[in-house]
């Protein structure tokens, strides 16, 4: 038996969300590349580039991963890019994309001869969480007019616009991209190829596919574009459990039980977005599930068991590939969950563990 805590990354809860994405590619002519700040675990790319166009990133060591792991196109975009890193990054990349016209025309000696575009803000918002918001006030993310975009227009061949953030809307969606055809249509015309970016929940139960593949399919020939689509969550949503042990239970007014995890340390994002762990409930014992750090408030949530829990159960946190492992840290030395594979066959498979001498080389 593999020792807890570990990722459970199941192929067969995968495999719908790559079915849907090949749906999508082949109905709307769009290309689909997997946004790699949201999963990159490249023990399950070989599964994954039988479905995708390629890989999208936020920094040369995301390019880098990429070119080496996952088949197909490599596009390389960061909020910018430095002096000793552009160099390194054009090698890997077919694609790159731009945060400003300023860093464009920085490097447009260097990046002369490479496929190169520009992030644009349209200023429309699909998030509830300001954090995340790549259309908040005053965001730093991409040229926010078309004046700003005119002067260097030649020298790009495409676009990105990335707006969206968890959008199960398709309604929403459709309105955000008629509101960008209007604003930059006259520019989209000029490119050859436009990315919309992640954010767009389409792998969602109940998600009119057939209708998002209609509204791309038109985008892309009224506008004479290659659409892409860069997704993270959607393409990873559902797959991957996080599998824990209990440690110790207690009572301080509520049952409490510590597991061998941390959110803090391996799903930050609950604890950034205040947020609960997804857990499969049933029964009536109410318990408080708790991480293993000394931070106060690393609890992954109330649920309710069959059975009050008990030193050794074993709880699986549902939904923990997106923004986990490509979070992980080793805050208060909490050993990092291991990444197995479970596979079609239901056979599962260790593929990475971790220990304290990678602890130690994390540090100095």
């Amino acid at each position: 038996m593999i020792q807890t805590p570990y990722y459970l990354i199941d192929k067969a809860r995968l495999l719908p969300n790559m079915e849907k994405i090949a749906h999508l590619r082949e109905a709307s002519g769009a290309k689909a590349l997997l946004a790699l700040k949201c999963f990159a675990t490249w023990g399950v790319f070989d599964f994954m580039d039988q479905y995708m166009d390629g890989t999208t990133s936020s920094s040369l060591y995301e390019v880098k991963l990429g070119r080496e792991k996952f088949k197909g196109e490599t596009h390389a975009y960061s909020v910018a890019w430095a002096d000793h890193e552009i160099d390194e990054m054009l090698a890997n990349a077919d694609k790159v994309i731009f945060n400003t016209a300023g860093q464009l025309q920085r490097f447009e000696a260097q990046s002369n001869g490479h496929t190169r575009g520009l992030r644009v803000n349209p200023g429309v918002s699909t998030s509830s969480f300001d954090l995340a918001d790549p259309a908040r006030p005053f965001s730093r993310l991409g040229e926010h007019t078309p004046e700003s975009i005119e002067p260097v227009a030649d020298l790009i061949s495409g676009f990105m616009f990335h707006n969206n953030c968890e959008n199960g809307d398709f309604e929403r969606f459709d309105a955000m991209l008629g509101a960008i055809e209007a604003r930059f249509g006259a520019l989209i015309r000029r490119m050859s190829w436009i990315s919309l970016g992640g954010g767009i929940h389409f792998t969602g139960a109940g998600y009119p596919l057939d209708k998002l593949a209609e509204r791309l399919k038109r985008f892309a020939g009224e506008n004479e574009v290659q659409v892409y689509l860069e997704p993270g969550e959607a393409a990873i949503t559902q797959s991957t459990t996080l599998e824990v042990s209990v440690l110790d239970t207690l009572n301080n007014g509520k049952n409490l039980a510590i597991v061998d995890s941390s959110i803090e340390a391996h799903m930050l994002d609950l604890l950034i977005y205040r947020e609960n762990a997804k857990m499969i409930e049933s029964g009536d014992q109410e318990w408080m599930v708790c991480g293993k750090s000394c931070l106060a408030g690393d609890i992954f949530g109330e649920y309710r068991f069959p059975a009050p829990l008990k030193v050794g159960d074993r709880l699986s946190i549902q939904d923990a590939a997106g923004y986990t492992m490509v979070k992980k840290n080793w805050f208060n030395g909490v050993k990092m969950p291991a990444i197995v594979l479970r596979e079609l066959d239901g056979t599962e498979r260790l593929v990475r563990d971790f220990d304290y001498t990678d602890f130690a080389a994390a540090l100095s």
